[in-house]
């Protein structure tokens, strides 16, 4: 069953509860660190503690990174983030996260988004922030994203804009966009952060899924308060026996296009998938007058339709999409860590009705491992393989 993770935002959302949560919930303290490590920065140090909060107990995550009024445009960011080796997903995620604040401070302050320059959340410790949480769901091997609805709060912040009211603008702007989903809460400081609203408005859908629970972490947030400043994340398999995957109401998106290079459509092809498409292809095809073409097909829910269509729209040329609703028929998945001389590897199984029919290893962590061992790729996933046989699963 798929891996997934729910934001029960109770008391809202940043990125350094978001960060907490996902350490209190299992996710390792020194991967994260190595991961965060390949953005070939300097200048950050990451900490956790853990804290009791009035009846909760969590985790709060330190992220210091002194380095002054350092003002970053996106360019800067991407630059940035593009450069580190870490999976093709994460960067891309990230950089999906920063788009999303861009194009949002850019319709508040009435400008573009090559003219914006971010103030708080182009820090560095704004950027780790961002890149962790979204390495951070890697490593845990969550698949999908949820998120409940979302509390704001009242009275104004203060930022290097000078005070604005509570929702900030850009807050605002971000879950607006995203259709995000908000419950009233008249608490007098800051709930949902810029950073926090972009995470959820990249990454997940806002509703509660049918899930097995595996374990439950708490994040808190920097200030002090009579309720529970904190974030739960509830980490689990998406629980299939309901039959809500059959009832998944499911979109084919379809698409001719004769006009565009092949690496742009590759490029639209990864973003579909970052933004949620549970599968994305291309097919070669022939066109009136012997052209050839590809035809790009996307698989999506339901209510990423809207999302999905922009984003083909955006970035292809094309000047139209065919959709129809379809079902389908799904294996349950589970991921088990393999430890193999050369290091862990993450392996995808696939079951049917109770049987176990197959695995495969994951390439990125095949990937990272032959790049930083110097062997062939061939050789860790035979490794792999091996040691899947002789049973070596650590989870």
């Amino acid at each position: 069953m798929p891996r997934v993770i729910y934001f029960d935002c109770f008391s809202g959302i940043s990125g350094d509860m978001a960060l907490g949560a996902l350490l209190d919930a299992g996710l390792s303290l020194e991967a994260l660190r190595d991961a965060l490590q390949r953005l070939n920065v300097a200048g950050w140090d990451l900490h956790a503690t853990r804290e009791v909060r009035g009846p909760l107990a969590g985790t709060r995550a330190h992220v210091v990174a002194p380095e002054g009024h350092v003002h970053r445009n996106l360019d800067d960011i991407r630059a940035i983030i593009s450069a580190a080796s870490l999976p093709a997903a994460v960067i891309d995620r990230s950089i999906r996260i920063f788009t999303i604040l861009a194009e949002a401070e850019a319709r508040v302050h009435g400008t573009t988004v090559d003219q914006i320059h971010f103030h708080e959340v182009g820090a560095l410790d704004a950027i780790v922030d961002i890149v962790g949480v979204v390495a951070g769901l890697d490593l845990l091997g969550v698949e999908q994203v949820f998120a409940s609805p979302l509390p704001l709060g009242a009275g104004w912040v203060r930022t290097a804009h000078g005070p604005l009211p509570v929702p900030a603008p850009a807050t605002l702007a971000i879950l607006a966009s995203a259709g995000a989903p908000v419950t009233p809460d008249e608490t007098s400081f800051e709930l949902t952060t810029p950073t926090g609203a972009a995470i959820l408005a990249a990454l997940a859908t806002f509703r509660r899924p049918p899930i097995r629970l595996r374990t439950v972490g708490y994040g808190f947030g920097a200030r002090q308060t009579e309720r529970p400043n904190a974030l739960r994340v509830w980490l689990g398999d998406l629980d299939k026996e309901d039959g809500a995957d059959r009832q998944q109401d499911l979109v084919l998106l379809e698409t001719n296009i004769d006009d565009q290079p092949a690496a742009h459509i590759a490029y639209a092809a990864d973003r579909l998938r970052t933004a949620g498409a549970l599968d994305v292809w291309c097919t070669p095809i022939l066109m009136k007058k012997g052209r050839t073409a590809a035809l790009l097909s996307a698989l999506v829910p339901a209510d990423l339709e809207e999302m999905v269509v922009d984003l083909i729209m955006r970035e292809t040329t094309t000047l139209g999409v065919r959709r129809r609703p379809v079902e389908r028929h799904v294996c349950d998945r589970d991921i088990r860590e393999v430890a193999t001389p050369l290091g862990t590897v993450r392996v995808k199984r696939k079951w049917w009705r109770g049987e176990l029919l197959g695995a495969a290893p994951e390439y990125e962590d095949c990937a990272r491992i032959a790049r930083e061992r110097g062997v062939p790729l061939a050789a860790v996933y035979q490794m792999v393989m091996g040691r899947l046989e002789d049973g070596a699963t650590k989870c």
